[in-house]
C-alpha cells in the first residue's frame, strides 16, 4: 500500500468504524459495565452458572440452539442439493416458499406455530377427529423448535443452493466411473465441497437461534430459554444487573461460535484449495 493511499482507505473505512463503534463496542461496555454494578459486583456473571433457573435457561438455549442447527442442515442441505440439480416446473414457486419465511419477524413466525399446533391449530383438529385426543404442542420446546428451523432453512438452504452451483461435476463422474457407489460420492466428493458452506450457514442458523426473541415470546407459555430469561428479569423483576451479565453469556457464546465456525470454515477451503 502507498502511503498517499492511506488516508483515503481511512475516510472510507470511518463510516463503518463509526457504526460499529455507537451500535456495537459503546453498547457492549454499558453492558459489562452495568452487570458489574449489581448487589453482588462482578460476581453476578458467576451467578449466570450457579443459580439454577439462569443455568437451566443458558443450557436449554445451547441445546436448542444446536438441535435447530443439525435439523436445519439436514433439511437444507438435502433440498439445496435437489433444487439445484433438477429442473422441473413449479421449481421456482417452491424456491420462493421455502425462502419466503425470510420476510416474516419472529412474532409472525410464533403466530404460525400456533395456528399449526396450538389448542386450535391444524394438528390438534386433526388428532382429535382421528385419536380423539387433541396435541398440542406449540407452546412448549418443540414448538419452539418447529418455529426456529421455520425461520432458518431460508437462512441455510440459499447458501447451500449457491455452493452446489459451483460444484465440478467432473469430480463426481470421476468417483463413479471408479467404481464409488451414490453414498461414497457424497460423503467423499460432495459434503467435503460443500462443507465451508454448510460451516457458515450453520453458525449463521446456531447464532440466529441463540437469540431470536419474537417467536419464545410469542410462545412463551411453558419456555424458558435465556432471550426470555433475561426479557423478565429485565422488566419484571428489575433485575437489571443479571440481565445484563446474561446478555453478555448470551453474546459471548455466540460470539465464540461464530469465530470457531470461521476458524473451521477458513481450514477447510485451505485444504480443499
Amino acid at each position: 500500500m502507498r502511503r498517499q493511499e492511506f488516508p483515503y482507505l481511512v475516510i472510507l473505512i470511518l463510516p463503518a468504524m463509526i457504526i460499529a463503534l455507537a451500535f456495537f463496542l459503546l453498547p457492549v461496555a454499558r453492558l459489562a459495565v452495568v452487570a458489574g454494578t449489581g448487589p453482588s459486583g462482578m460476581a453476578t456473571y458467576w451467578t449466570v452458572l450457579t443459580t439454577p433457573r439462569y443455568f437451566e435457561a443458558l443450557v436449554a438455549t445451547v441445546v436448542l440452539a444446536a438441535t435447530v442447527t443439525f435439523t436445519t442442515l439436514l433439511i437444507a442441505t438435502i433440498a439445496g442439493l435437489f433444487l439445484e440439480r433438477n429442473r422441473f416446473f413449479g421449481r421456482s414457486m417452491l424456491i420462493a416458499m421455502l425462502t419466503f419465511p425470510l420476510a416474516f419477524p419472529g412474532v409472525v413466525v410464533g403466530f404460525l406455530v400456533i395456528m399449526l399446533a396450538g389448542r386450535q391449530g391444524l394438528i390438534g383438529q386433526f388428532t382429535e377427529l382421528v385419536f380423539q385426543d387433541r396435541l398440542v404442542f406449540a407452546y412448549s420446546m418443540a414448538g419452539l423448535f418447529m418455529g426456529y428451523v421455520y425461520f432458518s432453512i431460508p437462512r441455510v438452504i440459499l447458501t447451500i443452493m449457491a455452493a452446489a452451483e459451483k460444484l465440478d461435476a467432473n469430480l463426481e463422474e470421476a468417483a463413479r466411473s471408479l467404481g464409488a457407489s451414490q453414498w461414497r460420492v457424497v460423503r467423499d466428493v460432495i459434503l467435503p465441497a460443500l462443507m465451508p458452506a454448510l460451516i457458515a450457514s450453520g453458525a449463521i442458523a446456531f447464532a440466529t437461534a441463540m437469540g431470536a426473541f419474537g417467536t419464545a415470546f410469542t410462545l412463551a407459555t411453558n419456555i424458558d430459554v435465556l432471550p426470555m430469561t433475561i426479557y423478565t428479569e429485565f422488566t419484571l423483576r428489575a433485575n437489571i444487573a443479571s440481565a445484563a451479565a446474561l446478555s453478555i453469556v448470551l453474546g459471548l457464546i455466540t460470539w465464540i461460535a461464530l469465530n470457531v465456525a470461521r476458524s473451521f470454515a477458513g481450514t477447510t477451503v485451505a485444504a480443499a484449495g
